[in-house]
């Protein structure tokens, strides 16, 4: 069983402890169990939605050289703001921004994400305030293309 959280703690970005709850909660079934981790991670997503987010980063992408973006992704500590996680959301949406061309960040929060379709940017965000803990918005971005 721990080789099992183990490998449900890397490919959702839980907590052991989540990981070890819900696989008992599934009845073992590893499917069962990651969804129950990213059911729950909504919940604690829409529970963290009014904190503040005083931190965060701007990146950037471009691509070839003609088409660019720039992105504000918040959130609540400098801590989580250098994390992993939270860098390669950022890089990631700065991705399908240059990509997509959204006109706005509740359009570009219900696109599906163009690394993989069977999620959206929101569903992005959603997971990473589950793994980080914190609140996480997608302030403003924009997009140059030559």
């Amino acid at each position: 069983m721990t080789d099992t959280i183990v490998q449900l703690r890397e490919e959702t970005g839980a907590g052991v402890m989540d990981c070890k709850k819900a696989l008992d909660d599934a009845g073992g079934d590893y499917e069962k169990a990651k969804l129950l981790i990213i059911e729950r991670g909504a919940a604690k997503a829409t529970n963290r939605q009014e904190r503040k987010t005083g931190a965060g980063v701007i990146e950037s992408y471009l691509h070839n050289g003609r088409i660019g973006a720039l992105v504000e992704v918040r959130c609540e500590t400098d801590f989580v703001a250098k994390t992993d996680a939270f860098k390669t959301l950022a890089r990631d949406v700065a991705m399908h921004v240059a990509s997509m061309s959204p006109e706005t960040v509740d359009e570009l929060l219900t696109q599906p994400f163009v690394r993989d379709e069977s999620v959206t940017i929101g569903d992005l965000v959603t997971r990473t305030i589950a793994t980080t803990g914190e609140n996480i918005k997608i302030e403003r971005f924009c997009r140059f293309e030559l």
